[in-house]
């Protein structure tokens, strides 16, 4: 029997899939991974919306369809995407199976075996193992209560020889961190890699689930500044606002780079799930989104406010965090003398 290539015999297992295989037992409490809750989905919405498509449609949702995706949503999702002012008119955008699947069609148009990217610490472990996929050369930046610490940003492109190709950055209620980067640091960070040879990826998964209005101000995208210093990867998801098992995500990127993601992911699924693209095309097309996500608030920051109580509660001094402003995320951090384990 051949051997494996390299980039598969390097490949290690998530952690956090061990771990969540283990979350489906009744008897377990999974603080694992950031999971929807199963009671929140909109079952009562979808089996409305599909009970009124017409057959055409059906039959449209159940063929193959193009790679860049269904056509109405597209439209959609540039709709939606201009009430965050994003450059929708000057950016192309393509629809893929999950936020994960642009992350990894972002690496494989640039990432060459020992080229180097810059991420978090701490990071989606999802976007460091897609990075490690590619045989990337991984340089982590630690995170405070801000955003990416600067100086040590800028330690990682003293070296000439080593340039960052991208940066990956998960700013607004950062998984598993729970942090929101400031203003300023948003605009410090910019003006640095003005001019750099780089690519900035802006995971933004979590956006709509802010906890209060003035969370909401800090969730403004940093692709909504014009121009770009860098070109700019922004990657929003369905997942969280209306289901993971949708596997539906978008990349909105300059012309060249959506040309090139076109190629690669044909390569990869042909094209995402048209059936489910039928779905969320109308969810959004029927005003469905606004209320969803309004309840959807309310809920996740009452847990959250309840999750925060018992921390209080229960541990000690010693033991810190930072209280989220909206998403799924709580980062505690133990002393150092301590085994989390």
């Amino acid at each position: 029997m051949p051997s494996f290539s390299k980039c598969v015999q390097e490949m290690r297992t998530s952690e956090i899939r061990d771990l969540m295989s283990v979350a489906t037992r009744p008897d377990i409490i999974s603080f694992a991974g950031g999971m929807p809750n199963n009671d929140l989905f909109p079952i009562k919405e979808i089996d409305e919306i599909y009970n009124h498509l017409d057959d055409k449609i059906k039959k449209i949702g159940f063929q193959y369809g193009p790679t860049p995706g269904y056509p109405p949503l597209i439209e959609s999702v540039k709709e939606y995407l201009r009430t965050k002012n994003l450059p929708v008119d000057t950016n192309e955008l393509i629809i893929t199976a999950g936020s994960l699947q642009a992350i990894n069609i972002v690496a494989k148009l640039y990432i060459d075996p020992g080229e180097t990217v810059v991420t978090e610490n701490p990071c989606f472990i999802g976007g460091t193992s897609a990075f490690k996929s590619y045989q990337a050369n991984i340089e982590s930046v630690d995170l405070d209560e801000h955003g990416l610490i600067m100086d040590q940003l800028k330690v990682k492109f003293a070296d000439k020889t080593k340039q960052p190709k991208l940066i990956y950055l998960s700013p607004y209620f950062h998984n598993p961190a729970g942090i929101v980067y400031s203003k300023e640091r948003k605009t410090e960070l910019l003006e640095f890699l003005s001019g750099k040879d780089c690519v900035l990826i802006e995971d933004d998964p979590y956006n709509e689930l802010y906890f209060d209005e003035e969370s909401k101000k800090l969730t403004i995208p940093m692709k909504t500044i014009q121009p770009e210093p860098v070109p700019i990867c922004y990657i929003g998801s369905f997942s969280k606002i209306l289901g993971p098992g949708m596997r539906l995500g978008w990349l909105l990127a300059p012309p060249d780079i959506i040309a090139k993601a076109q190629l690669a992911k044909q390569s990869i699924d042909a094209c995402s799930s048209t059936f489910t693209q039928v779905l969320a095309d109308q969810f959004l097309r029927k005003g469905m989104l606004k209320s969803y996500v309004e309840n959807l608030r309310i809920i996740y920051a009452r847990r959250m406010k309840i999750m925060n109580d018992s921390l209080k509660k229960n541990m000690p001094p010693e033991v810190k965090w930072v209280i989220p402003k909206g998403g799924f995320y709580i980062w505690v951090q133990l002393p150092e003398n301590v085994d989390s384990l």
